[in-house]
């Protein structure tokens, strides 16, 4: 593997000296707590809007382990990258794009866990592709401008809606009813000629119950990688309704993404050589010159509708119900040369004599589906006791089918024939109870109780058959104990249940995986100064991990490994420094394993014995450093370091991600001018400020052409960008 991969020994030990900085540092802050004023645990008071997703977030009376972000955290950096990215910094979050710059197909981990196990939420309405389980950032651009606040919940986490939390739950709130009027402006523009541009209104409450609000967004860059272009076209409009005890809302909001395909990545010899090479769209013309075909883009829309309904019945009881409408449709486009005519049904012809049985092609592979359902909640609070049950109900209906758009024989084929069509259907019911009993001042038990029920039907060429049906109980149970009103403990053991995914049953006959989860939390509160820290150990039976691979359409394939764990400890803290400074440092250590490994290798079955699970490193720190001199100046380091990661579960060298440490920094200057424009706001962010030549992701597999005895892995990077820009100016009316 090339120099560019590789960390010097210097570079090493300077990040192992910030890791032990880090931790030292929790270490004095746990020693100085006692010299702190005295602060509540229970946190701000709730405002309206958050009702709606109150049946699936926590706080720190509940024995969940949880971070928070808010719009006013979000707003600094906010400058066009999608929210994984912003959300870089939380503890044991790792981010990777595949256009190497934040902007297009951007991903996230947590706990190691892929995000097909973060299950998200968007006010409480499921937001996971029903069929693959992942979550497509691509298809909601610059929807961190239209965000409130989210919480991301680590581990199994209390039940929610849609898919199972299988290493992490991310529930977002979108804007908030906003009693003023006001209109917005923002335009920023960076390196690989990216440019974002939106406007914001909000007509205020009309006669003091009635608000109507929206955005407009339009994202385009070149991508650091060669090609990965995007063009993100986005909207949100909102209306609603609000009195003492109601609040409506109607929702309308969706995008449409068109991206140069950027999922294939390099070879460790490329990376070496030309590390923002894309192969993509790559073919040799009828001259023998190489070209790549201009139009090979994933083209994709998807809109969502959904209608929330808040009621506070009386001081007691107060209920939320919510109908939602998901429509996607689009292809992604490809440039095939000399495919076989068999794929498409095409009849061999003979040209000048000679059989000819492939021809280049271009071919559209299409996604149109719908999804749609009810979600549901009721809360029940008298004087100790917290009370929740809700539940929902939702139908996927997908089409999946292949057009030929041209090809240089054809024969039999017309344009926009269709090659293969299925089609898939899948229905979610789910339903809970959960409740918090404060025992005394001190002590509060916590309960949750999930019944979840999954049918799915498919008849793809590359699934066969699919007709199964899933039925799981998820319990979960906590205590949580108050020591005084800055100290905080707590224990909680859950168990989740997942279904397989649409690309499991491409590798065979997959089985349920199953996760038990044990989290140990200890919280500190003051007003200067708050700790997290907790402890967690991940049980799973037949866990579907990441093999390294990936199918022909880019997405990662996973296989049933028996049993396996992850174990780990978690800190983060926000330290108010004077009146100036603010730190926010945490660190997650870990070990990830396999138990008993087995893997067939040359018509053998090896027994590989305890392996490290892929994509899953054992250390990842962050820390954010905020000095605001003046109240209208704030400035920003961030830090992020994430440990060596395998590609595979082989623990072989050659599929290992070098460890990486990268810094941003973050400049916002406002200009209060009380006038009609009410404030002008300068934004900077620099992102890697040190120019590291990291790896994020990347994929790895058994070469196909391989003969007995004689395989290897062939493996593919993703190389990030090093130091780049972004800069933006936001207009306040």
């Amino acid at each position: 593997m090339g120099e560019s991969m590789r960390l010097s020994k210097n570079s090493k030990d300077h990040h192992i000296k910030i890791i032990s900085t880090a931790i030292a540092f929790f270490g004095l802050c746990m020693a100085a707590q006692a010299q702190q004023q005295t602060d509540s645990l229970e946190g701000k008071k709730v405002v309206l809007d958050e009702v709606l997703v109150s049946a699936v977030r926590v706080t720190k009376q509940s024995p969940v382990t949880f971070s928070n972000l808010t719009k006013e955290e979000i707003k600094p950096r906010n400058l066009g990258q999608d929210i994984p990215i912003l959300m870089n910094f939380l503890p044991s979050v790792v981010t990777t794009s595949n256009a190497g710059a934040g902007i297009g197909y951007t991903g996230i981990r947590v706990r190691g866990s892929d995000a097909t196990r973060v299950n998200v939420t968007i006010n409480g309405i499921p937001y996971n592709d029903a069929e693959s389980h992942g979550t497509f950032w691509v298809n909601m651009p610059d929807f961190a401008s239209s965000t409130e606040s989210l919480q991301l919940q680590r581990g199994v986490g209390t039940s929610t809606n849609g898919a199972g939390a299988f290493g992490a739950s991310l529930n977002i709130l979108t804007d908030a009813v906003s009693d003023e009027a006001y209109a917005q402006i923002s335009s920023s523009l960076g390196s690989f000629n990216t440019l974002r541009n939106n406007i914001k209104f909000s007509t205020g409450l009309l006669n003091d119950h009635i608000e109507i609000s929206g955005r407009l967004s339009r994202i385009s860059s070149d991508g650091y990688v060669d090609r990965a272009s995007s063009k993100l076209d986005s909207y949100f409009l909102q209306g609603a309704y609000k009195d003492d005890n109601t609040l409506i809302k109607a929702l309308l909001f969706g995008g449409h993404e068109i991206t140069y395909q950027s999922w294939f990545g390099i070879d460790a010899a490329t990376l070496e050589r030309d590390r923002t090479f894309n192969p993509a769209g790559i073919y040799t013309d009828e001259n023998g010159e190489t070209q790549f075909h201009e139009n090979q883009v994933d083209n994709y829309k998807q809109d969502h509708a959904q209608l929330l309904w808040n009621e506070k019945i009386n001081e007691r009881w107060s209920t939320n119900i919510a109908l939602h409408y998901t429509r996607g449709r689009g292809f992604f486009e490809e440039f095939r040369e000399d495919d076989s005519f068999a794929t498409y049904g095409i009849i061999p012809i003979t040209v000048n004599g000679e059989a000819v049985n492939t021809t280049d092609i271009i071919r559209r592979r299409w996604l149109d589906n719908d999804f749609y359902g009810t979600v549901f909640s009721a809360n029940y609070v008298k004087d100790k006791l917290n009370f929740i049950v809700g539940g929902g109900w939702n139908t996927y209906k997908g089409d999946h089918f292949g057009e030929v758009i041209w090809a240089r024989f054809s024969n039999n084929l017309d344009i926009r024939d269709r090659y293969y069509e299925d089609n898939s259907v899948k229905t979610d019911f789910n339903i809970y109870t959960k409740a918090n009993y404060q025992l005394n001042k001190k002590w509060s038990l916590y309960g949750d109780l999930q019944y979840r029920t999954v049918g799915y039907e498919a008849n793809g060429e590359e699934t066969g058959l699919v007709d199964e049906t899933y039925d799981f109980f998820n319990p979960k149970a906590g205590l949580t104990f108050d020591l005084n009103q800055n100290h905080n403990f707590y224990f909680s053991y859950a168990v989740a249940n997942r279904e397989p995914n649409r690309n499991d049953f491409e590798n065979g006959n997959p089985k349920p995986e199953r996760l038990n989860d044990f989290e140990l939390g200890w919280r500190y509160v003051s007003p200067d100064v708050q700790i997290n820290t907790n402890l967690y150990y991940m049980a799973y039976k037949d866990q579907l991990v990441l093999t390294g691979e990936l199918n022909d359409v880019g997405a990662p394939l996973r296989e049933n490994i028996g049993d396996s764990y992850r174990f780990g400890l978690e800190v983060d803290a926000n330290v108010q420094l004077g009146d100036k400074f603010q730190l926010q440092p945490n660190v997650a250590l870990s070990t990830n394993k396999n138990k008993d490994f087995f893997i067939e290798r040359d018509g053998l079955l090896r027994n590989l014995g305890d392996t490290n699970i892929s994509f899953s490193p054992n250390i990842v720190a962050g820390n954010r450093f905020t000095f605001i001199p003046t109240q209208q100046l704030q400035l920003s380091l961030f830090s992020k370091f994430v440990g060596e990661q395998y590609l595979s579960n082989t623990d072989t060298e050659s599929s290992k991600l070098d460890s990486y440490f990268t810094t941003d920094f973050n400049v916002t200057y406002e200009i209060k001018t009380n006038k009609i424009l009410k404030s002008i706001v300068l934004s900077g962010l620099v992102n890697n400020i040190f120019d590291e030549l990291y790896v994020s992701d990347g994929y790895t597999f058994l070469d196909d052409f391989s003969t007995p005895g004689n395989s290897f892995e062939v493996q593919g990077f993703y190389p990030q960008a090093g130091i780049n820009f972004l800069m933006g100016a936001t207009l306040n009316f």
